[in-house]
């Protein structure tokens, strides 16, 4: 294990780094990075950005809007708040599991004396108010695992950016985004700023393989890769917002696993412009599901037809084809 040094505050490059690492660097190595944004909302992959921010109040109060990699629900991130990235082989078959690449942070934090835990489906709580959201997206058998650390976070700020929908906030019985959230800080038994926070992470993060911390550096070649996705992918409308069709047809539902908004138009009898949102987590792309709908007839069983090879779950996670479609039809 080595980690990489990574100071810039700028969201887009942040993001661009860490997908260049994950995807190109050695694969057998596994790697840490501690990393800090400037403020911004990171939304998850398969989100529709428009409806996941607060467009007025982020543009006033210059707030970048950016896109991950992975799955799971939009963030807010500032210069109060430490990410963490850890890449690495799949220990086994292709899945999202939070608990294995997470205890290490745990465990670290319980080392500063934290009493922290994993909870619900990718949270870490203190107390039962959480300080951490957790998302992972799997690669040619590696693993990106990464995370928020509300350290010293504007609270206020994150609950007027973000729009989260209703329901969510009812599923973890509290009635607002700023009740279930806490800051580090304020159960750390020293006082310490976020320089000395991340410098004592980084080591604990260490210490629980029994290894010295030891730093991975870039080459020029490596820098300039990051900076071409930095500006031909991350800064980009496309990237970030990208198109939100408009739909003839359009149905929501909150799983255990996460939501799933889903949306086309029936033209001529046939599915056609199929997007899904929503911050499930997923091994597969959810593109590739889009297209197999496209085209087909809008009947129940055309579509039980279409789909029946698929792997609902490796897209979505605990769902059955039963619910899928039903999700298409009511």
């Amino acid at each position: 294990m080595k980690y990489l040094v990574n100071n810039s505050n700028d969201p887009r490059y942040n993001l661009a780094f860490e997908e260049y690492c994950f995807k190109s660097l050695d694969l057998k190595e596994d790697y840490v990075i501690l990393w800090i944004n400037g403020p911004a909302i990171i939304v998850g992959k398969n989100q529709n950005t428009i409806e996941e921010v607060n467009q007025d109040y982020i543009e006033e109060n210059g707030i970048r809007v950016v896109r991950r990699v992975t799955g799971g629900g939009a963030v807010y991130h500032d210069l109060g708040n430490l990410n963490f990235s850890i890449i690495s082989m799949s220990a086994g078959p292709e899945k999202i599991d939070f608990k294995k690449y997470n205890i290490p942070i745990v465990k670290s934090l319980e080392k500063l004396g934290i009493k922290c835990e994993l909870s619900g489906r990718n949270d870490m709580t203190i107390d039962g108010k959480k300080f951490s959201g957790i998302a992972q997206s799997v690669w040619k058998k590696r693993v990106l695992n990464h995370g928020t650390l509300l350290f010293d976070t504007e609270l206020d700020v994150l609950s007027k950016a973000l729009n989260v929908k209703q329901d969510k906030i009812e599923s973890k019985g509290v009635k607002s985004v700023k009740s279930r959230v806490t800051n580090i800080k304020s159960y750390l038994e020293e006082d310490i700023d976020m320089a000395k926070f991340k410098e004592i992470l980084l080591k604990n993060i260490f210490e629980m393989e029994g290894l010295e911390p030891e730093e991975y550096k870039l080459t020029q070649e490596d820098l300039d890769n990051i900076q071409k996705m930095f500006e031909e992918k991350y800064s980009t409308w496309e990237w970030n917002y990208g198109e939100s069709p408009k739909s003839n047809y359009k149905n929501y539902k909150r799983f255990p696993f996460g939501s799933i908004d889903i949306r086309f138009n029936v033209i001529n009898g046939l599915i056609a412009d199929t997007k899904i949102y929503g911050d499930f987590f997923g091994v597969e792309d959810v593109s590739l599901l889009q297209d197999k709908l496209n085209g087909v007839r809008y009947d129940k069983k055309e579509v039980t037809k279409a789909i029946e090879s698929e792997p609902l779950q490796k897209y979505f996670g605990n769902i059955t084809e039963e619910e899928f479609i039903e999700l298409l039809f009511q």
